[in-house]
């Protein structure tokens, strides 16, 4: 039995369903990772027997979820799940295994899985066993969900955002230095939202020198993200609050100081420290980028500021942009802008982004694109 693929603008009771699905899936953010994020639901007779999410990194998946929360018997029934189903051995037994087992007649997917080899054999195992298969319903909902999954798999390296707010005239800073605030308050609850999503927030040193920031996500019962703090000479205060929470939340302080004495207090006081190569700009990113992937932090918030955005710039290691834009004017020569660094020399040289999605956030404005590199540009 071969695959049938549908094309935009499917079925509308097959987008609902999924429709569903997504909503479920959306639960897990930010304590899957470096999972993706997944929701099923389990249809028979026109209802919903079933439903479950993926919840906790190691916990069951939303397939094996979705089962075993069956209000009745699944044989002939309908699975509708936003990611292909996994077919291999991991912290938790194959999906593939429990849907065959379960009588399930056919399976509705949105996502593709990123390996091929690995997807293919999941949608083979299936048809094999007479099931069967739908896939591409709600793909780009699907899609959108997991991103930084995406990325990661098959990069082995964080999917990074640079998020910053700025003024009407490009402003992230008055001339005396004074930030708090440019947004309103639904902007920036938008932000701690977003802190709940991803598996790390980065900040550079001049950011904890100017604001002693706590750097953690303050909605209630949230997971809390891992600060990473770029500081090549070690200048973090031991009394910031990164550092006098580091054994409360973990705190990574990537460096190029390779002096144990110097490092000593700081492992003391719980954070994490990673002596890295050095550039130009400072902690070599890319360096940094491949550390994180190994120890499977799979997404970073880029939350930096004008120095360490623009060196993430140049490094290439930013593949989103968060603009928050707020309507005021803070004017002056000497205050700063979002991104630093040695910046281009002419517009055609510039970094391209993808066509921006636009949010009302009260008075404020989020602007949204994927950074799009030219190889051997920009």
């Amino acid at each position: 039995m071969g695959f049938l693929y549908v094309p935009k603008g499917g079925d509308l009771k097959e987008e609902k369903y999924m429709s569903l699905a997504l909503q479920l899936a959306k639960q897990g953010s930010g304590w899957v990772n470096p999972n993706p994020l997944v929701g099923a639901v389990i249809v028979k007779n026109g209802r919903v027997i079933g439903k479950g999410y993926h919840r906790r990194y190691g916990d069951p998946h939303a397939e094996r979820e979705a089962l075993a929360n069956c209000l009745s018997s699944p044989v002939g029934a309908t699975l509708y799940v936003t990611l292909t189903p996994c077919c291999h051995q991991g912290k938790t037994p194959p999906c593939t295994e429990a849907i065959i087992q379960s009588g399930i007649s056919r399976v509705v997917i949105g996502s593709a899985d990123p390996n091929p080899l690995v997807g293919e054999k999941s949608l083979g195992l299936l048809a094999n066993h007479g099931i069967e298969v739908v896939t591409g319903v709600l793909k780009s909902a699907c899609d959108a969900i997991n991103q930084g999954f995406f990325h990661y798999i098959q990069s082995l390296t964080p999917y990074v955002v640079m998020k910053y707010a700025m003024t009407m005239d490009g402003k992230i800073a008055t001339v005396t230095g004074a930030s708090k605030w440019i947004t309103g308050e639904v902007a920036r609850t938008k932000v701690h939202e977003d802190r709940q999503l991803y598996a790390a927030i980065m900040v550079g040193i001049g950011t904890i020198l100017a604001d002693d920031p706590s750097l953690t996500c303050r909605l209630a019962d949230a997971h809390q993200p891992v600060r990473i703090i770029c500081d090549s000479t070690l200048k973090t205060p031991r009394k910031a609050r990164v550092v006098q929470t580091a054994k409360e939340v973990p705190t990574i302080i990537a460096t190029c100081v390779t002096d144990r004495l110097r490092i000593a207090p700081y492992l003391k006081s719980g954070c994490q420290v990673v002596t890295l190569p050095k550039t130009e700009q400072g902690v070599d990113l890319n360096a940094l980028m491949t550390y994180l992937g190994e120890r499977q932090i799979d997404s970073v918030l880029l939350e930096g500021g004008q120095a360490l955005n623009g060196a993430a710039l140049e490094a290439q290691i930013v593949h989103r942009v968060q603009t928050y834009i707020a309507p005021i004017i803070f004017g002056g020569v000497t205050a700063k802008s979002p991104i630093g660094g040695r910046g281009v020399m002419l517009p055609s040289e510039a970094y391209h982004l993808s066509k921006p999605t636009v949010t009302r956030l009260g008075g404020d404005i989020l602007l949204e694109s994927e950074v799009q590199y030219v190889h051997g540009t920009h």
